[in-house]
C-alpha cells in the first residue's frame, strides 16, 4: 500500500510518503524553493517522494491531508463570533481568503495534485486526518515503542492546541484535550513577538535567549496570564493577547503588564528581553512537567513520545527526560507542521486501513536522512557546470583532509547521503566546526551564518562517548535533548565573571567545548550512530583520534533566513556567499582559495530575516 500524506498552506508545507508501512521518503517544499517556511502546496516534494519511490502518482491509493479544513473554518467563524464586534477588520481580511481557498481546500487539493497527474481520479484517493491526530500519528507509529502515552502540544490545529493519550500497536486513543484559543504554543509566540522575533520561526531564538536572563516574571505570568493546574490544564485571560480577533499576538494591557511596547526587530536587546524570555521558558517548563506528570501518574505506559511544535523545545524535553517520570521518551524529530505529513500518512496505514504495527526494532524516521540524495558522479558533474574547482578524494584522504581543516579552525560545508527532514541538520547538510575554539561560536554566528551572536550551537557527539561529556547517558539522535557539559569538562569561572550579566557573558570559555557551551553550561545534544550515518561516524572518530574529542559543532548548512541546501549547486552557492573556508560534497573537496572570485557571491543580505 502507497500512502501520501501532504501538510500545507499555513507554514513548513512537506510531502511524505509511505510504502507497505515504511516512510521510504519525507521533504519540506522550502528546500526545493528556496523560500524559507514555505507554506505553498508542495507540488516539488511530492514530486521528489515519488521519484525517490521509483513510483507514479497513480500508483497512490491514498492521498491524506494532515487537517480538516471545515473544522479550522468553524473555529474562525465561531471565534469572531464570541469576540464580535472586536476584531472585524482581521475577520474582513481573513474571510475571502477562506471563502476563495481553505473552505474549498479538498477542491484546492485535487486541482493542485492534477497539475501532478491529470489523468489521476484525486478526489477518491483523498482522505483527511485531525491535525493533532497526524501529531501524535507521527509520534507514536514512528517510535520505537509498541505502546506509549503520547502528548502534543502546539499552537492551534482545528480546534485543539494540546492533547494527550495512548498508543498501543496499530490503534491511538487521545483521551484528554485543551482546546482553542487557550495554547501554551500561542503563548510562547505572543513572548516571541512582543521579544521583537517572527511568530512561527522565532521561538527558538526566544529558547536560546533565555539562559542569559533571569525568570523575574514567571511569577507575574502565572499571576496574570495562565491559570495553571497541578494536572498542567490551563486557561490563559485573553484580556491580554490580541490573536482571537486583531493582527497582532498581544495588546496594550499586555504592554503595560510588563512595562513597554514590544521590541521592534532593530531594536538592541536589552536584559528585560532575555528576563522575559528565561520567563516565559521557565513557565511553558513548568506546563509541559506538570502535563507530562499527570500522565505518568495513570501509570499505563512507561514511555512517552511527543509532537507539535512545543516539542521542539528541547530544554523542555531534556527537562521531561531528567524527572525520569517515564523510563523513555522519544520526540518526533519534524515535530512541527511538516511532521504533519508523516502523521497523517501513518494514521492512514494503521487507524484508517488498520493495517498490522509490528514491534518496531528501531524508530521508523531512519535518522531523519529521508530527503534527496546524489551520486558521486552526479555530484561532480554539478560542480563542474556551477563553475566549482574541487578535487575528488578516496574515502580515507576525505576524512584526513576534513579533520585536518576542522583541526585548524576552519568552517566546514558538509554535504552527505539524503538530506534530513525536519528542522535540523544531523551532518548530512552541515556547517561544521571545532568545538574546543573559544572564537568558533561567535565567528560562525556574525561571519559564516550571519544571524544573531547569542545564538548557540550544538554538539554533534559519537553516541559511545556522550557520558563521557554531557549529562546524558541515551540516544539524541535527532537533537531534541538538552543536557549539561559534565562538570569535569567545565572551565571555572575567572573572578568577575560572576558579576556580568546577559550577552556580556557571551564569551567566556565556560568548558573544554566552549563553542557548544551555553552560558547556562547546557548543550542541544545529537548522539551520532554509525547505522544511521557512517560517514558522519567515522569523520568524529578521525577527528577524536586526533585531537582526543569526540565532539563537533554542527549547525544547518544555510544563512539566516536561508532553508537548509538541498542540491550541490545549493551549497557551493552558500559557500561562496558566505565565510565557509572549505566544502565537502560527496568525495569532492573544495577549497575558497581555489575558487574563481567571479563566482563569489553576497548572502549576507540576499534573504529574508526569519
Amino acid at each position: 500500500m502507497r500512502i501520501l500524506g501532504i501538510s500545507a498552506f499555513y507554514h513548513d508545507s512537506a510531502a511524505a510518503l509511505l510504502v507497505d508501512g515504511k516512510i521510504v521518503a519525507a521533504a519540506q517544499e522550502e528546500r526545493f524553493t528556496r523560500r524559507k517556511h514555505d507554506p505553498n502546496f508542495p507540488a516539488a516534494a511530492i514530486r521528489y517522494c515519488l521519484s525517490a519511490a521509483g513510483i507514479s502518482a497513480s500508483e497512490l491509493d491514498h492521498v491524506v491531508f494532515y487537517e480538516k479544513p471545515f473544522l479550522k473554518f468553524e473555529r474562525l467563524l465561531e471565534t469572531y463570533l464570541a469576540f464580535a464586534p472586536r476584531g472585524f477588520q482581521s475577520f474582513r481580511k481573513a474571510i475571502p481568503v477562506w471563502l476563495k481557498e481553505k473552505l474549498f481546500q479538498k477542491r484546492l487539493l485535487r486541482d493542485h495534485l492534477r497539475e501532478i497527474d491529470g489523468s489521476v481520479d484525486w478526489e477518491a484517493k483523498l482522505l483527511f486526518a485531525d491535525h493533532h491526530q497526524s501529531h501524535a500519528a507521527s509520534a507514536f507509529f514512528a517510535s520505537p515503542f509498541a505502546e506509549s502515552a503520547i502528548l502534543t502540544l502546539d499552537g492551534v490545529g482545528e480546534w485543539t492546541t494540546t492533547s494527550a493519550g495512548y498508543g498501543r500497536d496499530n490503534t491511538l486513543d487521545l483521551t484528554r484535550e485543551i482546546n482553542f484559543p487557550h495554547s501554551v504554543g500561542l503563548l510562547y509566540s505572543a513572548f516571541t513577538y512582543y521579544t521583537g522575533f517572527r511568530v512561527n520561526s522565532g521561538e527558538y531564538k526566544v529558547m536560546g535567549l533565555a539562559p542569559y536572563g533571569e525568570p523575574q516574571y514567571t511569577k507575574l505570568i502565572l499571576d496574570h496570564l495562565v491559570d495553571l493546574k497541578d494536572d498542567g490544564s490551563f486557561r490563559l485571560d485573553l484580556q491580554y493577547f490580541d490573536y482571537c480577533t486583531g493582527l497582532t499576538m498581544t495588546n496594550a494591557r499586555f504592554d503595560k503588564l510588563f512595562g513597554g511596547k514590544p521590541r521592534e526587530r532593530s531594536e538592541r536587546l536589552d536584559q528585560r528581553h532575555m528576563d522575559l524570555a528565561a520567563s516565559v521558558q521557565q513557565v511553558t517548563e513548568e506546563i509541559v512537567l506538570r502535563l507530562t506528570r499527570s500522565l505518568a501518574r495513570e501509570g499505563q505506559s512507561e514511555n512517552l513520545c511527543l509532537a507539535g511544535g512545543v516539542a521542539l523545545n528541547c530544554v523542555a524535553n531534556g527537562k521531561i527526560l531528567r524527572e525520569r517520570t517515564f523510563k523513555n521518551i522519544w520526540v518526533q524529530p519534524a515535530a512541527g507542521d511538516a511532521g504533519g505529513a508523516v502523521g497523517a500518512a501513518l494514521a492512514a496505514y494503521y487507524q484508517f486501513a488498520g493495517k498490522p504495527r509490528a514491534t518496531p526494532a528501531g524508530d521508523a524516521m531512519a535518522g531523519g536522512y529521508l530527503g534527496p540524495s546524489f551520486a558521486q558522479a552526479e555530484i561532480e558533474q554539478r560542480l563542474a557546470q556551477a563553475g566549482a574547482v574541487f578535487t575528488a578524494l578516496t574515502d580515507d584522504a576525505l576524512i584526513e583532509r576534513t579533520v585536518k581543516a576542522l583541526v585548524a579552525q576552519k568552517a566546514v560545508g558538509w554535504f552527505q547521503g539524503r538530506m534530513e527532514f525536519g528542522p535540523r541538520a544531523l551532518g548530512a547538510r552541515s556547517i561544521l566546526g571545532d568545538p574546543r575554539s573559544p572564537r568558533m561560536q561567535s565567528s560562525l554566528n556574525l561571519r559564516v551564518k550571519f544571524r544573531e551572536s547569542f545564538r548557540p550551537f550544538a554538539p554533534a557527539v559519537l553516541r559511545e562517548d556522550v557520558a563521557e561529556w554531557f549529562e546524558l547517558d541515551g540516544d539524541s539522535p535527532y537533537m531534541q535533548i538538552v543536557a549539561d557539559v559534565l562538570k569535569k569538562h567545565r572551565r571555572p569561572a575567572n573572578p568577575g565573571d560572576e558579576k556580568l550579566f546577559g550577552i556580556e557573558r557571551l564569551n567566556i570559555p565556560r568548558s573544554d567545548i566552549p563553542a557548544v557551551t551555553h552560558v547556562d553550561y547546557s548543550a542541544r545534544i545529537q548522539t551520532v550512530h554509525a547505522d544511521t550515518n557512517a560517514r558522519f561516524h567515522a569523520l568524529l572518530t578521525a577527528f577524536k583520534a586526533e585531537t582526543g574529542c569526540p565532539v563537533l559543532v554542527n549547525t544547518s548548512f544555510n544563512v539566516r533566513g536561508e532553508p537548509i541546501v538541498c542540491t550541490p549547486e545549493d551549497a557551493f552557492r552558500c559557500f561562496m556567499g558566505s565565510d565557509i573556508e572549505v566544502l565537502v560534497v560527496g568525495n569532492c573537496f573544495l577549497l575558497k582559495e581555489d575558487q574563481p572570485t567571479s563566482l563569489k557571491l553576497d548572502y549576507k543580505n540576499a534573504f529574508e530575516p526569519d
